[in-house]
């Protein structure tokens, strides 16, 4: 079964989101300066690294660092993960001043700290649960709720269907359904008949996600499944350019070539730069070495690069680098 590429806009409660790509939440990598870059890449929206609704009611100061956000980057999503229901709203209601659009709940992250506590994913196992929290939520926001769930929790237990069902029953919004179980974590291939199924079994928006990592499997998830969006994750590390790729293959225009080394060396100090005014320069450099490996992937010589990009401790060698990435050395 095939569908029609999904046209326009999409609304998601009262929020107009203007296209039907999105950035996942990734933890440690879709912090403010990196939701920037994809956005002027044509990311229709950014989601926030998942924040512990726990985190939030003890007033946990780095974690309030993690849900700022500026207006160029909106519309955009704040995902939080906990499972009791009365922390959730209260959360919720901590968070009303802020300046974001969505407020999600993440129920399909895998790690297993996260799973131990009876979050993330561990909540596909108790529908009744994803219920109630997200029925909690919605009593204290007035944005709009949305969930995301993965396949199912294990291969003896592929609910996703069920766990939408349940969503919708306690008032979100809108669906995002990453089509691999817990158990897989992030190995072998995304599953999208279950993405077709929940898109059958919901009458609230469907964003499918797990394996979008261009134009022609954006489109395959689309018409595979009938979803209302596609959400790009581990493709969009390193890479914010994606978006304006996969933009130009629905959109039947010429895709935009691969950025050369030049241009790649450009948006590492642009996005370094971003981190630094964000974080200060000694954190960002740190956490600046990981991105570097992901943007250098696949250049010639990038084992090399990726070993001295690991030991980086300055603005001023991050700069010394990008000059020999850029082929100015």
């Amino acid at each position: 079964m095939t569908s029609e590429l999904p046209q326009g806009d999409l609304l998601i409660g009262q929020v107009r989101i203007p296209g039907r790509v999105i950035l996942a939440p990734m933890a440690g990598v879709s912090d403010l300066p990196f939701r920037r870059l994809c956005r002027q890449q044509g990311a229709a929206m950014v989601c926030m690294e998942m924040i512990s609704a726990k985190a939030i009611i003890y007033h946990n100061r780095r974690t309030s660092e993690l849900w700022r956000t500026e207006e160029a980057e909106r519309p955009v999503s704040l995902q939080l993960f906990g499972s009791e229901p009365e922390g959730m709203e209260q959360a919720c209601r901590i968070l009303e001043p802020e300046q974001f659009d969505i407020l999600d709940i993440n129920m399909g992250c895998p790690v297993r700290k996260i799973v131990s506590n009876g979050e993330g994913s561990a909540l596909m196992q108790d529908p009744g649960r994803i219920r109630e929290l997200v029925a909690a939520a919605v009593s204290g926001t007035s944005r709009p709720v949305t969930v995301k769930i993965r396949r199912g929790y294990s291969a003896d237990r592929l609910n996703a269907a069920e766990c939408a069902r349940a969503a919708e029953q306690g008032g979100a919004a809108a669906i995002a359904v990453h089509g691999r179980t817990r158990e897989q974590m992030y190995s072998g291939r995304a599953d999208l008949s279950c993405i077709r199924e929940v898109r059958e079994a919901v009458g609230i928006p469907v964003i499918g996600n797990g394996d979008v990592r261009d134009g022609s499997s954006a489109e395959r998830m689309f018409r595979e499944t009938g979803c209302d969006a596609v959400m790009v994750g581990r493709a969009a590390r390193g890479n914010p350019w994606v978006f304006r790729e996969i933009n130009a293959y629905l959109e039947g225009r010429p895709v935009p070539p691969r950025p050369d080394r030049a241009v790649t060396a450009a948006m590492i100090l642009e996005h370094a730069r971003g981190e630094v005014l964000y974080r200060g320069e000694k954190t960002a450099i740190r956490e600046m070495r990981s991105q570097v490996a992901w943007y250098i992937a696949g250049f010639p010589g990038a084992s090399s690069l990726r070993a001295r990009a690991g030991s980086i401790a300055s603005m001023a060698e991050l700069e010394a680098l990008t000059a020999e990435i850029a082929g100015r050395s």
